[in-house]
């Protein structure tokens, strides 16, 4: 699965686009005074974080016939200073469904082992920038 995701911003201009497979949409994020986004990498790697688990949850309920019924997610953190990475991301998932609570339990141990931006960020995964030509 192949993805894409841009920010285009000027004085008079901010655009965030996304695609999967060349499947595009657009994303709503204001643009800050004085130029950039005005939500902050941390916040959309902490939102990165809620979405992937809460899509792997529903994807994972279906596979085990779970019924969910509603999800939550709640990711937290904290950086330090400028160009310091994050010290510490922890995040809590609730599930309603009618299904045995024993079972929903496993499902949210079992989706937080198989979440892949989860996985990723833990994984240390490369980042390489690649100067403009």
């Amino acid at each position: 699965m192949h993805i894409v995701a841009r920010v285009e911003n000027s004085e008079s201009h901010h655009a965030v686009e996304v695609s999967t497979e060349g499947r595009r949409r657009t994303v709503a994020i204001p643009a800050k005074a004085g130029g950039g986004s005005d939500v902050n990498g941390g916040e959309l790697l902490f939102l990165a974080l809620a979405t992937c688990y809460c899509n792997d949850l529903y994807r994972e309920a279906a596979k085990a016939g779970i019924a969910i019924d509603g999800v939550e997610v709640t990711v937290e953190g904290d950086f330090g200073a400028a160009g310091e990475p994050a010290k510490s991301i922890r995040y809590s998932a609730r599930a309603e469904s009618s299904a045995d609570p024993e079972r929903v339990r496993e499902l949210l141990r079992y989706t937080d082992g198989v979440a892949e931006i989860q996985k990723t960020v833990r994984s240390g995964c490369e980042i390489s920038f690649v100067s403009p030509r």
